[in-house]
């Protein structure tokens, strides 16, 4: 299996508001950096989408070391909390619906053939490959290219008290 390294990083402005995710994918010599924005979103999306995004983009089974600053997303990962929550049909050991289950399904689906292990690492705190991630973000939100995050209206619309 080719070896691969990935770091992702993901935020909203606002949260819920725009909001953006970065990744860089380095695979060899080789670094790929990926970005988009999303116009009404929040930060933990984002961080799925960060890691959606660059997983999609390989072509192989790979080994993988995904490194984010996401600790919802790494203690998921490495947790069992996704497995648990595919068990009890996407419902949190709190008895309350999975938030995000779209994009959890999707990275679910991304994951498939991979060996990946998962590392959390400290956001701003000097790491270059992360710092490049969140200026993505940053770049990504600040040219105003949106996309509708229709899974986060429809989680809205399906329980508004949740998101006012």
């Amino acid at each position: 299996m080719k070896r691969v390294e990935i770091y992702t990083d993901g935020g909203a402005r606002g949260n819920p508001g725009p909001g953006g995710f970065g990744a860089v994918v380095i695979f060899g010599q080789h670094c790929k950096e990926l970005k988009g924005a999303f116009d009404h979103t929040t930060n933990n999306r984002m961080e799925l989408m960060a890691a959606i995004a660059s997983l999609g983009i390989l072509k192989e089974p790979c080994a993988i070391t995904l490194y984010s600053d996401s600790k919802y997303l790494v203690d998921a990962m490495t947790k069992g909390w996704l497995g648990g929550w595919k068990k009890r049909g996407w419902i949190k050991s709190d008895k309350k619906p999975v938030l995000n289950r779209d994009l959890w399904e999707q990275l679910d689906q991304e994951t498939g053939g991979h060996t990946i292990a998962w590392k959390w690492v400290k956001g701003h705190s000097g790491n270059t490959f992360n710092e490049r991630c969140d200026a993505l973000v940053h770049e990504a939100i600040d040219a105003g290219k949106f996309i509708e995050d229709s899974g986060y209206l429809a989680q809205q619309a399906q329980d508004p008290e949740l998101f006012g």
